[in-house]
């Protein structure tokens, strides 16, 4: 009889779908340092291929071609960009306290300069940058957004460090 032991299992990658794919690795690339995988490219539907057969079986039926782009953040993370003719061009409406996907956070020391870098490229600083533990110790967060409307969050240090305690003595 075998143990089945639980463990943290790694983050991989991250799908966002966005308007224009293009604008989209442009940002990413420019503005937030990811790496370009693969250059953005359409895939069309058919079931000739197994990367075919899984997008028909992820997708359904009701969609003839998309496009993809796949870059990498410092640390390994996968960003995936897909995005489809068909689809709506405008993000969802924020809806922090429905179930689903709330945001993403990326980590920057220097997050003064990346928010203003996101403002400039056409992004939104939608909150002041705040301080976890003012005067106690040197941890930030922002919430930001993209220029397609997808929220997502800096943070200047870690998440460990962030949220155990004793993490920093200053």
């Amino acid at each position: 009889m075998s143990t089945i032991k639980n463990y943290p299992r790694s983050f991989s990658h991250i799908g966002i779908t966005v308007p224009r794919i293009k604008e989209a690795v442009k940002f990413y690339s420019e503005v937030m340092g990811w790496y370009i995988i693969m250059e953005p490219s359409k895939v069309e539907k058919e079931s000739d291929t197994a990367i075919g057969q899984m997008c028909i079986d992820v997708f359904g039926d009701d969609w003839n071609y998309f496009e993809i782009a796949h870059m990498s953040t410092s640390d390994g993370i996968g960003i995936e960009l897909f995005s489809f003719p068909n689809g709506d061009k405008e993000a969802p409406e924020f809806r922090p306290f429905h179930t689903g996907l709330f945001h993403f956070c990326v980590q920057d020391p220097n997050i003064e300069e990346l928010t203003k870098k996101i403002v400039k490229h056409g992004g939104k600083q939608r909150m002041p940058i705040r301080e976890y533990y003012p005067n106690e110790k040197p941890y930030k967060m922002v919430y930001v957004q993209d220029p397609f409307g997808i929220v997502f969050e800096i943070y200047s240090h870690s998440y460990e460090l962030t949220y155990s305690s004793g993490a920093y003595t200053g």
